[in-house]
């Protein structure tokens, strides 16, 4: 177990007040993992929030969970980073490992919590191999690094596309213990949050996702998009260009400045295939490309391509599904 003489795992549960994440379910993989590797050592749970006790009973039904710590007040009603970081950092002592989704969540928290541990973080990573070295892409993900952590607590973000999510059991089996915390003072506050609605499912987690890029031309245009997602009963997404140019909103952007998307069925509709783009979507099973210009980089990861022009193809695929 190298440097770590004794092992505890800690994750940090994304919710929204209700239900826990589909990301976090994929952390708690990763963690079965990491805890396999150090001889069954324990796996707790940290969720933070305001009246969010369906969060808890619903990881409570996980076996691999140990403890669930809960730190509920109204102070912790909205996920601000700088108000939680010092919550995980008390909560955490004793713990070697603290894991969280490579979601905006994480993304935003981790790194307060490495900077007030004063220790690195291993980010958006795709494989465990010991529980101080993963592995992680680079470059946009056209290299893989395998990279050894010789820190006190190894902090982790894990992406979401990378490990199952956990499938929990009928009886719930963890215990809860209550936290009391109060906020530190912050300088950020929070204003108000404008909410998608979509009966669509969710973009990271959908089995089918069509997208549209810049060939698309409009927003108007990009309905075409939304029609094939609808019948195939798919989750729509865009690359960086068409979300650049106002055609959809930038939280439907797939990429490397984007979500990371792996499912089943993967169309890129009008999207030429910059390597950004290709960062999000390349582990997904099939990948299906149209566009009209053959030398089209997206070609070169696509299971099937069309070319041709989408406005006249794009229609037709409707009309036949």
């Amino acid at each position: 177990m190298s440097h770590l003489t004794t092992a505890k795992v800690l994750v940090i549960s994304q919710h929204d007040g209700v239900q826990c994440s589909g990301g976090t379910l994929s952390v708690l993989t990763a963690a079965e993992q990491i805890s396999t590797l150090c001889e069954n050592c324990p796996v707790d749970v940290l969720v933070v929030g305001n009246q969010c006790q369906n969060v808890v009973e619903q990881l409570r039904r996980f076996p691999i969970v140990n403890q669930i710590m809960v730190a509920d007040d109204v102070c912790f009603a909205h996920p601000l980073s700088e108000c939680l970081a010092p919550v995980v950092v008390k909560a955490s002592h004793g713990y070697s490992h603290i894991l969280s989704a490579a979601t905006t969540f994480g993304k935003d928290l981790m790194p307060r919590v490495s900077a007030l541990l004063d220790v690195g973080q291993l980010s958006d990573i795709t494989k465990i191999e010991a529980p101080d070295t993963v592995v992680r892409p680079i470059y946009a993900g056209n290299a893989l690094a395998r990279v050894t952590s010789s820190d006190k607590v190894i902090i982790m973000t894990i992406r979401e596309t990378a490990f199952d999510k956990m499938q929990p059991s009928d009886e719930p089996t963890a215990s809860v213990t209550m936290l009391q915390f109060d906020a530190a003072p912050s300088a950020t506050e929070f204003v108000s949050q404008e909410m998608t609605k979509t009966e669509r499912p969710e973009l990271t987690s959908a089995k089918v996702v069509v997208s549209g890029g810049r060939g698309l031309g409009s927003k108007d245009n990009f309905a075409l998009v939304e029609k094939l997602a609808d019948k195939l009963g798919g989750a729509i997404g865009a690359s960086r260009a068409a979300v650049d140019a106002g055609f959809v909103s930038n939280d439907l952007q797939v990429g490397q400045t984007g979500k990371v998307v792996a499912p089943d069925l993967y169309i890129a509709v009008g999207i030429s295939g910059a390597i950004q783009h290709i960062a999000g979507m390349k582990e997904s099973k099939v990948i299906v490309a149209i566009n009209n210009d053959p030398d089209a980089p997206i070609f070169d990861v696509a299971d099937y391509g069309l070319v041709g022009d989408l406005f006249a193809l794009l229609p037709e695929l409707i009309d036949n599904v």
